[in-house]
């Protein structure tokens, strides 16, 4: 299943002064913080731990490893059972919240979702929200 494509973005409406990896951000902040939290695949885990290692330790900001690590696509092989189950609920982004608390923390002074910094700063303002949301969709029974 795929629950995300970078291309998906920067193919449609997309602001002309930014780069294609912009459209990459808000689905690479959400495979960094669930990749750091536990939910990875085993294609991260077994086939290439050399990437985790590289988010661990922030040498390499979340949208980047997303372009680099995992072609701009998000699909469910990046995480596990409980990760895509999650996902499925709360990252659709038809019907999931992800994307409104993405806007609210972090969008909603700018012209445009696409205009969130690919940074750290931006993940570690945004983690807690995603933590607290994985907590409520564990307590719901998830």
């Amino acid at each position: 299943m795929k629950y995300d494509d970078a291309s998906w973005h920067y193919g449609g409406d997309f602001p002309k002064d930014l780069p294609d990896e912009a459209g990459a951000t808000h689905t690479g902040m959400f495979v960094a913080w669930a990749l750091l939290s536990g939910l990875a695949g085993q294609i991260h885990v077994d086939e290439f731990p050399q990437d985790l290692e590289a988010l661990r330790t922030r040498s390499i900001t979340p949208g980047q490893f997303f372009f680099k690590y995992c072609d701009g696509k998000f699909i469910d092989e990046n995480l596990n059972d409980q990760g895509n189950a999650f996902a499925a609920a709360y990252f659709d982004l038809e019907n999931g919240s992800y994307l409104a608390d993405y806007e609210s923390v972090l969008g909603s002074d700018l012209p445009s979702l696409y205009h969130v910094p690919d940074t750290w700063q931006s993940f570690d303002r945004l983690k807690p929200t995603l933590d607290g949301r994985f907590s409520e969709w564990r307590a719901g029974g998830g």
